[in-house]
């Protein structure tokens, strides 16, 4: 059974990775998309509600369950059995960093490959911060998450700005 695992802050998750996930759903039995819990950057999202979000959009995929984890990424993989790490890539300059952390994760863990998924051209632009700026002028987001998390989103965006956030 081929097991993969998606990692990524997906805060909030995008249509973008939306695409991802349901495409390496099919390449793989059990893929885990995994929400990282890093202290050193501040989300607007709790970790426990990215995986909410994760979870909500992707309840029609069987094979896909959401966690969260801290550590490093192909330490995870190996605590849930995956042998193949999902990448998303929209431009020449997440390659680059992509590289990077896949030929870094090849050292520590050769056991593991990484895929590398280039996103669909509709979704090349789109970052989990762009979606966020756009909300917080009270732009519209409906063409760039899931909409279910549009009044999610909007709603988070002004918790924030008002001092509110949780």
């Amino acid at each position: 059974m081929a097991i993969g695992i998606y990692p990524g802050s997906f805060d909030p998750v995008t249509k973008g990775h939306l695409d991802i996930i349901q495409r390496a759903s099919k390449i793989v039995d059990k893929l885990y998309v995994t929400v990282l819990v890093n202290n050193a950057k501040k989300p607007l999202f709790s970790d426990r509600e990215r995986v909410e979000m994760i979870k909500m959009v992707t309840a029609d995929i069987p094979n896909v369950e959401v966690l969260s984890y801290d550590g490093l990424t192909v330490e995870f993989a190996r605590q849930i059995g995956a042998t193949v790490m999902i990448r998303g890539l929209r431009a020449v300059t997440d390659f680059e960093y992509e590289l990077q952390i896949a030929q870094t994760n090849r050292v520590i863990a050769p056991d593991i490959d990484t895929i590398f998924l280039t996103t669909n051209l509709k979704y090349a632009y789109l970052s989990s911060s762009i979606v966020k700026e756009v909300s917080f002028y009270k732009g519209d987001v409906d063409e760039f998450v899931p909409e279910q998390i549009v009044e999610l989103v909007h709603n988070k965006v002004s918790a924030y700005k008002n001092g509110t956030q949780d």
